[in-house]
């Protein structure tokens, strides 16, 4: 069987470089100058009445290095999240057809489903891969050599249990960038923490600029992390419900298509 292609090394480091890519663009050309600006604005504004209240900047929130990579992790996640989404409703659109053309009351013996096997065989080999026509095929299968239907039902089981499985299991790089950003956003909160106490000596003395900019950096670097962790979780909550769905609905396809219509000698 062919390895999954975009759980694949070369895949996930191809688009981790596209991340980053556009990431750190967006930030080169948009995010950083306007927070450069914002903050300029503010410094001006504070200089000259201190009490001025300046609404926070979306700018200056994201401008840091750890927002910029927990950006990069979550459009990641998302290119792999969009490819798993694909594939699940490329494989539902399997569950429209009808692989056999069995007719109401029509059995199969398992002497005659070797018949029935070669119109699964003769699909391109591509389809045959997917999780439908493998399913048929190893029920058809089992069917054939055992004369059972109870274990052609459970073939049929097995296989639909190994691919949720294996399914699940091809989320792992989903779940460790889920796990990854919020621990980007400690190693900002860390930093920004660190350069505020830097700064308490000239807070002691009146200046608490340094200050503020450390408990800042800790701030915001734990907001951008918090939120897209939360969003990345619910469409990977998303992308298991629908890969879940699929696989029941294959085994009810297998269940009213094939199984009814198998009968022992």
């Amino acid at each position: 069987m062919k390895k999954p292609f975009p759980f694949d090394f070369f895949y996930a480091l191809t688009t981790l470089l596209l991340s980053f890519t556009m990431v750190h663009i967006a930030y080169t050309l948009v995010i950083r100058p306007n927070a450069d600006a914002q903050l300029a604005y503010q410094r001006e504004v504070w200089a000259k009445d201190p009490m001025v209240h300046i609404p926070r900047s979306i700018w200056v929130i994201m401008h840091d290095p750890e927002p910029e990579t927990c950006w990069v992790l979550a459009v990641w996640a998302g290119f792999i999240l969009g490819y798993r989404e694909y594939r699940v409703v490329r494989e539902r659109k399997l569950l429209q057809q009808d692989f056999l053309g069995l007719k109401e009351g029509e059995v199969i013996f398992p002497d005659s489903v070797r018949e029935f096997s070669r119109q699964i065989e003769s699909l391109p080999a591509a389809v045959q891969g997917r999780l439908l026509p493998r399913t048929l095929r190893m029920c058809m299968t089992r069917f054939g050599a055992t004369g059972s239907v109870q274990h052609a039902a459970e073939a049929a089981r097995d296989e639909c249990e190994l691919e949720a499985s294996r399914l699940d299991a091809e989320l792992s790089m989903i779940r460790f960038a889920v796990w990854a950003i919020p621990a980007v956003g400690f190693v900002g909160t860390v930093r920004g923490i660190g350069a505020a106490l830097q700064e308490a000596q000239r807070a002691a003395a009146g200046d608490v600029t340094g200050v503020t900019q450390g408990l800042g950096i800790t701030f915001n670097a734990t907001l951008v992390a918090l939120t897209l962790a939360i969003t990345i979780m619910f469409f990977l909550h998303q992308i298991q419900l629908s890969q879940d769905r699929l696989v029941l609905d294959a085994k009810a396809y297998v269940d009213h298509y094939l199984i009814r219509h198998l009968r022992e000698r």
